[in-house]
């Protein structure tokens, strides 16, 4: 499988999922993009159509070992904004991607920190 026949079933994925997952104001959508080097959330309210909190791996020193050490501490930095913005339940969007890796880590963190997903 080339890697436009992968981008494009991982765009279906996500179009089908983003069907059924809404994020509101009360609970917004936490969605997660992950590219090769880096990973990034945001913490989304569709119906107004604004972006509450987000973070990144950029922001964070030293990183640690790997990918998914990063996208742990990216999940309890969101989770710490959204507790400021009073946000504490969320609706996971995994953007197409398997719940597994630096998607889930990123989620795992976001729980350790309070986070209702």
């Amino acid at each position: 499988m080339d890697a436009k026949t992968r981008r494009d079933a991982r765009v279906r994925r996500h179009r089908r999922v983003r069907t059924k997952i809404v994020g509101t104001a009360e609970r917004p959508r936490l969605a997660v993009f992950r590219s090769n080097r880096h990973i990034y959330a945001q913490l989304i309210d569709d119906d107004a159509a604004r972006t509450i909190a987000s973070a990144s791996d950029r922001e964070i020193s030293g990183g640690g070992k790997g990918k998914t050490d990063p996208a742990k501490e990216v999940g309890s930095l969101l989770a710490e904004r959204a507790k400021a913005a009073g946000v504490e339940r969320v609706v996971f969007d995994r953007g197409g991607r398997l719940f597994h890796g630096r998607v889930a880590a990123l989620a795992e963190g976001a729980r350790e920190k309070g986070l209702h997903i």
